[in-house]
């Protein structure tokens, strides 16, 4: 099984400059005006001009490198709630995009 989670945006031209740096690069594939950014195996964030759903899209990106991941975001000025620290040792924040998408990161 493939996942494909769209991250539905109002001005594609900024959202593109902003999952670049949240991914650290350009997206993987481009399929007319869907951007894609390989995340894993079978699994795809979907960037698309759907300003009529902008804001509600949540996912939770499994990290190994944490840290390192929020330093580079901060390197780009992209800011994040407060980070919390689960009982298990596991950590956890929320980024939310221009349009107010959700992409927490555990770690």
């Amino acid at each position: 099984m493939d996942l494909y989670s769209v991250m539905p945006v109002s001005d594609l031209a900024r959202a593109l400059e902003w999952f670049g740096a949240f991914f650290g690069r350009a997206a993987d594939e481009v399929m007319g005006e869907e951007h894609l950014w390989q995340v894993g195996e079978n699994a795809w964030v979907v960037v698309d001009l759907r300003p009529e759903r902008v804001g509600g899209a949540t996912i939770t990106l499994g990290v190994p490198d944490f840290g390192d991941f929020l330093a580079r975001l901060a390197e780009h000025g992209i800011e994040h709630e407060p980070v919390e620290t689960y009982g298990n040792g596991v950590r956890h924040v929320v980024v939310l995009d221009p349009d107010g998408n959700s992409l927490s990161l555990a770690g």
